[in-house]
């Protein structure tokens, strides 16, 4: 994967700057978006408390899954985890609301923005692009379940965390198999010997 030059700030031990294993952090954000949809469709009646915890420690978790893959910069997932601690410390409806769609928003607007402009030279390029469109629509839409409480707010958050973390299993699978093919960090079958 390539990074863009304002990644260089990250430390060494939070960037996972092995190209050998590109899967890795995006397995991981899969695997944060899929526990914390899985979440969301099985709590049957959350407090407010229940959904400032569970959407704050999903965007604090997010934060750390997108500054790991490295091609974020740190600035980005600052403002994610920004958000995470803005909703854990509200605690409330609205503010939940407001700190949760902002940092959606931020982060659907860069991957976009990054799926366009790296269309075709970049492998997430299409990944980026979706779960962009995904975010941006997941943050306009919070503010409109805002009056609904937490049930419906986990609901809308929670849809769009299910539909980025199957995009983003599928991508992280689809980088191991292929990875497996160069001898490098895959499954240890080369793809041409699977087809």
């Amino acid at each position: 994967m390539t990074s863009p030059s304002s990644s260089a700030s990250v430390p060494s031990w939070l960037s996972a700057s092995d190209d050998a294993t590109p899967w890795k952090p995006v397995l991981l954000r899969a695997a944060i978006a899929l526990a914390f949809g899985a979440l969301t469709v099985f709590w049957g009646a959350p407090s407010v408390q229940v959904l400032a915890w569970a959407l704050g420690l999903y965007l604090l978790a997010t934060a750390f899954a997108v500054l790991r893959s490295g091609t974020v910069p740190l600035g980005l997932a600052a403002v994610v985890a920004l958000g995470g601690v803005g909703a854990l410390l509200t605690q409330s409806d609205a503010g939940v609301t407001a700190s949760g769609a902002l940092a959606l928003l931020v982060l659907g607007v860069w991957e976009a923005v990054q799926g366009l402009r790296r269309r075709g030279r970049q492998v997430l390029a299409r990944d980026w692009l979706i779960s962009g469109v995904v975010g941006i629509g997941t943050a306009a839409l919070l503010p409109f379940f805002t009056s609904l409480g937490a049930h419906a707010l986990l609901g809308v958050a929670g849809g769009g965390a299910i539909i980025s973390g199957v995009l983003w299993a599928l991508s992280g699978l689809s980088l191991r198999h292929d990875a497996g093919g160069r001898g490098g960090r895959g499954h240890g079958v080369p793809a041409e010997d699977v087809n």
